[in-house]
C-alpha cells in the first residue's frame, strides 16, 4: 500500500512541514507575484528527475515561543537541473518572510558543505527578512553561525565550484553578501537588494528614498552593475537559470546515476524491497547479512574474515554498480571460536580490531564505505578492559576520522555512545547520514540513562533533606524517562541535523544509490594516513 498522510504518521507531518508557513502566508506570497520556495525548486529540477531532499526535519518542534520554523525556513536538497546534479538552496519566504533562525544557518552551511566536498554546483533561490532579530544573538556571531555561509561564499569560488545566486524577494542587510559572493547573479522585478531598507536609511541619514531606487533590479542592472541578469517574473528567472546551468559541464558519464533511475538498471530479484520485508530488521535480533541483500545489487558480498570479529560484518558489495565497502552491526548473538557467546549490536574488541584493518583496506583501495549502524555500544566488563576494549575502540576510531574514501551513514536502529562514533556518526564526517523512522540517537539506552540520572536527582534530594517515597520514586523515574526518550526520537536528531534525512526502509535503497552518486563525484587524491595506532 502506498505511503499517505492518512496511513502513515511520518508522512502526515512532513505534509505539515512542507506546508511551511501555512495557506494564508502561500496565499500573501501569491499575492506579491511570487511562487514559493517549493514551487521554485519544482519548477526549476528537470521534470523527469527526483529532488533528494536533505534536511526536512530542521528545527522541527523548535521555537515554540516564536511560532515554529518549518524546515528551518529553508529548502535544501540535491536535483538535476538541465541534467546536471546540483545543490539548491531556496528560502522559504512563508515562514516569518524567510528569516534566518539558528537552524536556518546550520542547514545552509551543511547544504554548503556538502556542494564543496562532492564539488556541486550551487543554486541559491533568496528570498529573505535576514537574520530573525529575537534572536540575533545566537544567529549572528560565531564560527557557525550567519557570517559563516559568506565566507563559504568565497572559499567555495575560489575551490571552483560554480554559484549561481537568483533573487527573488528580499535579500537585505548582511544577507546581501551571498548572491553578490556568487559567480553568477540574477535578480527579478519588485526584489529589493539592499544592506539598509528604506525605513531603516531614513532613520539612520535621514534620506527618504523609494524601494526601487534603493535596491531594485532596473537600479541594480543599470546603475550600480550588481547583477548579471534581470528577469520580469520567477518563471523567467528559473529558465534563464536552467539554461545557465545547462552551460557548465555534463556530469561525468559515469556518475549519472539518478536513485530511482539506478534502482530500476539494478533491480533487486523476485520484487523485493517492499514494506514487509523490512519489517524482521525492527526486531530485537536478526541476521544483518539478510537486511544487506535488501540494500545492495543482486551480486556477490565478499564478506571480510567472516568468522572473526562477528558482531561487526565488514565486506565488499555492489551498489548501483559501484563497489562499497560495508561495516554493518550484526544483530544476533554469535559463538567466538573461544569464549562466551556475544551479543549482536556490542562491538567487542576482535569486532573492533576487524573493521579497523577493513577500513583501512577500503581506504588502500579507493572504495567508499557504508555504515549501517543498530549499535548499543562497546563491550564492558572488567574481562573487556583488560583484553584492550579501549585501544582496540581507538584504532578503529582513528582510521574512520582519517579515512579519505567517501563515507555514508545509515541508522537503522540504536546508535548509542561510542558506537556512533566508532561507526561513523555525524562527527566523523560521513557524506550523508540517513535514518529510518525507528532510529535512536543517545549517549545511552532509555532505561540506563533513567536509572542514572534518577539516582543522580534523589542523591540531591537527599542532600537537601528530603527523603522521596516509592510513589514519589515512580513519578521522577517515569518523568526522567519520558524526557530522555523524546530526546532519543530520531525526529529530535533530525531537527538539530544530526542526520540528513530520515527515510522509510523501503526508500532506503534509492536514497543510498543518490547519496553514492553524489559522493563519488570527486576524489581528491589526498593520501591515507593515520598517524599513530595503538596495537
Amino acid at each position: 500500500m502506498p505511503t499517505t498522510p492518512d496511513t502513515d504518521p511520518l508522512a502526515a507531518e512532513e505534509a505539515r512541514i512542507r506546508d511551511g508557513g501555512g495557506r494564508k502566508a502561500v496565499d500573501r506570497q501569491h499575492e506579491k507575484g511570487r511562487l514559493t520556495a517549493r514551487e521554485r525548486v519544482a519548477r526549476l529540477v528537470d521534470p523527469d528527475a527526483a529532488f533528494f531532499e536533505l534536511g526536512l526535519w530542521a528545527a522541527w518542534d523548535m521555537y515554540a515561543d516564536w511560532g515554529g520554523a518549518p524546515s528551518a525556513g529553508v529548502v535544501t536538497g540535491v536535483g538535476t537541473v538541465s541534467g546536471r546534479r546540483v545543490m539548491v538552496v531556496g528560502n522559504d519566504a512563508t515562514v516569518k518572510a524567510g528569516a534566518f533562525f539558528p537552524m536556518t544557518c546550520k542547514k545552509v552551511l551543511r547544504a554548503q558543505r556538502i556542494a564543496l566536498e562532492n564539488r556541486l554546483p550551487l543554486v541559491y533561490l533568496v528570498d529573505s527578512a535576514g537574520v530573525f532579530l529575537p534572536l540575533q544573538d545566537e544567529v549572528f556571531p560565531d564560527e557557525d553561525d550567519f557570517g559563516r555561509i559568506f565566507r563559504n561564499n568565497a572559499v567555495i569560488s575560489a575551490a571552483g565550484v560554480p554559484q549561481f545566486a537568483a533573487i527573488m524577494g528580499n535579500c537585505v542587510a548582511g544577507g546581501g553578501y551571498l548572491p553578490v559572493l556568487c559567480d553568477t547573479l540574477l535578480m527579478t522585478e519588485g526584489s529589493g537588494l539592499y544592506l539598509a531598507g528604506p525605513a531603516l536609511v531614513k532613520a539612520a541619514i535621514g534620506q527618504v528614498v523609494d524601494s526601487e531606487a534603493l535596491g531594485g533590479a532596473k537600479m541594480h542592472a543599470a546603475v550600480s552593475g550588481t547583477i548579471d541578469y534581470r528577469e520580469p517574473t520567477d518563471e523567467a528567472c528559473l529558465e534563464r537559470l536552467r539554461r545557465l546551468v545547462g552551460a557548465l559541464p555534463a556530469d561525468p558519464a559515469n556518475r549519472d546515476r539518478q536513485g530511482a533511475g539506478v534502482a530500476s538498471r539494478h533491480p533487486l530479484p523476485d520484487g523485493r524491497g517492499s514494506p514487509g520485508d523490512f519489517g524482521p530488521f525492527t526486531q530485537a535480533e536478526y541476521d544483518v547479512r539478510d537486511l544487506l541483500k535488501l540494500l545492495l545489487d543482486d551480486a556477490p558480498f565478499d564478506e571480510y574474515k567472516a568468522d572473526y570479529g562477528q558482531t561487526l560484518v565488514c565486506g565488499l558489495g555492489k551498489l548501483g554498480g559501484t563497489a562499497v565497502g560495508v561495516v554493518a552491526n550484526q544483530k544476533k548473538r554469535v559463538k567466538p571460536a573461544e569464549g562466551p557467546m556475544q551479543f549482536g549490536g556490542v562491538i567487542y574488541v576482535d569486532s573492533a580490531d576487524k573493521a579497523a584493518r577493513f577500513v583501512m583496506d577500503c581506504n588502500q583501495l579507493r572504495v567508499p564505505i557504508l555504515f549501517i549502524q543498530n549499535v548499543n555500544g562497546f563491550m564492558v566488563g572488567k574481562e573487556s578492559e583488560q583484553a584492550g576494549i579501549i585501544r582496540a575502540g581507538a584504532k578503529l576510531v582513528n582510521a574512520i576520522s582519517n579515512s579519505v574514501v567517501p563515507k555514508l551513514t545509515l541508522i537503522t536502529g540504536g546508535s548509542y555512545g561510542a558506537g556512533n562514533y566508532a561507526l561513523c556518526g555525524k562527527a566523523f564526517d560521513p557524506r550523508f547520514v540517513l535514518a529510518w523512522p525507528t532510529a535512536k540517537y543517545a549517549v545511552m539506552g532509555g532505561n540506563q540513562a533513567a536509572g542514572t540520572l534518577l539516582d543522580i536527582q534523589v542523591q540531591a534530594l537527599k542532600r537537601a533533606g528530603k527523603e522521596p517515597d516509592a510513589a514519589e520514586l515512580a513519578e521522577l523515574r517515569d518523568r526522567v524517562k519520558a524526557s530522555y526518550d523524546e530526546q532519543t526520537d530520531v525526529r529530535y536528531a533530525a531537527a538539530r541535523l544530526w542526520v540528513d534525512a530520515i527515510v522509510r526502509p523501503e526508500e532506503t535503497r534509492a536514497a543510498l544509490l543518490e547519496a553514492l552518486a553524489v559522493a563519488t563525484r570527486h576524489d581528491d587524491g589526498r593520501p591515507f594516513k593515520t598517524g599513530v595506532l595503538q596495537v
